[in-house]
């Protein structure tokens, strides 16, 4: 009689087959009764709603959003192309969104089709999906199919979506506009066709609102030529000031540099001002030296590394032994603090160099390949992870735990990370430097693994470039610290997150010499 083990080893066969490609998300009927209800009690399948499992795994927690998260997008794809075959797109709004990568997870997606019932789909972990009947069937030029999902073109989502979008979403209607590079034509066609004097008028404002005079002038031109009255109106009007955007970049990279621009000041209104340059530079270096145990401990645990100080001074001292140890060798969290204290060092040589007057941000463009290798280099050499995962910049989607946020696609990565630098380089602000580097890095998300603990790397070496001291996250706030990071990618509210990062420096201003003992730091959070 076969064993559990070997009937679940046999259910997994088959989901492996239906996981090729890539898919996370399946029809409950793909699978036997006995293969769907084995996998989902072992915590490999997970349900949606009646009739759909999407992929988890048995080392999620219960009420883990991840797995729903990591699978929402491909779930709506999949659910409304058997609902509505090929005739249902995204909303107008969210297909802006999508196209200027704006991707955190909806509460709720909006989907136009002709076939729509006007019903609320109730979805795990508080999302939804909402099908609207949709009585314009839009052309076959007004759609686009992007990683499944179907939506309109930057043209058409245009010229449907509200007066209210340009308001509430300022930044992705800015990127649309400017994604047409001063050419109104397509969307002139649809103006054009559909009658659309005001939306015209308002077209019109919008571009020359974000500087593009030229596609203004064409729209009001063209369509009084065709008899239409047109009176060109502002969308934007309560805005301020328009984000500077700039022409032949990526969606993403306009995306940071406007985020960068509007968090700065709420950044140096709540961060203690700069001590300035080191007086001494072989003081500030002991002062990290002395702190590198407590920290270790700090970051690996927020990982959700098992480290102990007592492991941490071994490998500290070098009692730590892979090559003759097989226990080391095979112990991932020694592995990971090995990793941790060479990464340490290398971080240490990058700021030796900016507290010699070096710009940080170049610093850290020059260096944070470095660290990134350092860090992995223990688990590639005893065969934990392939040396491959040494080349650098992830090539894959990765999910946050529990995020609604998803980082940006891997293709845009490589854009996004010379930019980052670009504007550490920029920034006159060390806090800005600190408090944003780090955000950013997370944010952009560029490696495939060990993200938390290279942000948190490069905040302190940014922190170093105004004179601050080296500050440690503790284990007890994580949850204040991710509640703090997720405030900042979901909702674009930075606050939380420089107030958070604020006090812990302000801590270490205040008590510098309280810090310096063995995870003897005060409690924050």
């Amino acid at each position: 009689m076969s064993s559990f083990h070997e009937k679940l080893a046999s259910s997994l066969k088959v989901l492996r087959k239906r996981q090729r490609g890539g898919r996370r998300v399946f029809h409950a009927e793909e699978f036997s009764r006995l293969h769907r209800e084995r996998l989902v009690g072992s915590g490999f399948l997970m349900e949606a709603i009646k009739g759909w499992v999407v992929s988890s795994g048995p080392d999620c927690r219960p009420g883990d959003s991840t797995p729903w998260y990591a699978s929402f997008w491909e779930f709506c794809a999949r659910y409304c192309e058997e609902r509505f075959g090929k005739t249902w797109y995204l909303s107008p709004e969210q297909s802006l969104l999508v196209h200027a990568e704006q991707m955190v997870i909806p509460t709720q997606a909006l989907i136009y089709s002709p076939a729509g019932s006007n019903n609320k789909i109730a979805l795990p972990f508080g999302t939804s999906l909402y099908d609207l009947k949709d009585s314009r069937s839009p052309g076959r030029a007004d759609l686009i199919v992007r990683e499944g999902l179907r939506m309109f073109t930057v043209p058409a989502a245009l010229v449907r979506v509200g007066e209210g979008f340009f308001e509430r979403h300022s930044v992705e209607a800015g990127l649309g506009l400017k994604s047409l590079r001063g050419d109104a034509t397509e969307v002139l066609r649809l103006l054009l066709d559909g009658g659309h004097s005001v939306v015209a008028g308002r077209l019109a404002g919008a571009f020359r609102r974000v500087g593009d005079a030229e596609a203004a002038e064409q729209i009001t031109a063209t369509m009084k030529a065709a008899g239409f009255v047109v009176r060109e109106t502002d969308p934007f009007a309560g805005q301020a000031s328009m984000p500077a955007l700039r022409e032949n970049v990526s969606p993403l990279v306009n995306r940071m540099r406007v985020m960068w621009q509007s968090m700065r000041g709420d950044v140096m209104a709540c961060f203690p001002l700069a001590p300035g340059k080191v007086k001494s530079k072989a003081a500030y270096m002991l002062s990290i030296d002395k702190l590198y145990r407590s920290d270790a401990y700090h970051s690996l645990s927020i990982e959700g590394y098992n480290v102990s100080p007592t492991l941490i001074e071994r490998v500290r001292t070098g009692n730590w032994n892979p090559e003759q140890t097989p226990e080391d060798r095979r112990n991932r969290d020694a592995l990971a603090a090995r990793g941790y204290w060479q990464a340490f060092q290398a971080v240490q040589a990058s700021i030796v160099q900016i507290l010699n007057g070096e710009n940080g941000g170049q610093v850290a463009k020059a260096r944070h390949r470095e660290w990134y290798r350092e860090l992995f280099q223990p688990c590639v050499a005893a065969g934990l992870i392939p040396a491959g995962a040494l080349a650098g910049y992830r090539n894959d989607a990765v999910y946050l735990r529990s995020s609604r946020y998803v980082p940006p696609r891997w293709e845009s990565v490589r854009d996004a990370m010379p930019a980052l630098f670009e504007l550490l380089a920029e920034e006159p602000d060390a806090g800005v430097r600190a408090v944003l580097g780090h955000w950013m890095f997370g944010y952009v998300h560029p490696y495939p693994d060990g993200n938390g603990r290279m942000a948190r790397f490069l905040m302190n070496a940014m922190l170093a470039s105004g004179g601050y001291p080296w500050t440690v996250i503790r284990v007890e706030a994580r949850s204040r610290y991710l509640a703090a990071l997720e405030s900042a990618s979901v909702d674009g509210d930075i606050r939380p997150f420089a107030g958070f990062i604020g006090e812990l420096v302000q801590q270490r201003i205040n008590f510098p010499k309280g810090f310096e003992v063995e995870l003897g730091l005060p409690v924050v959070g």
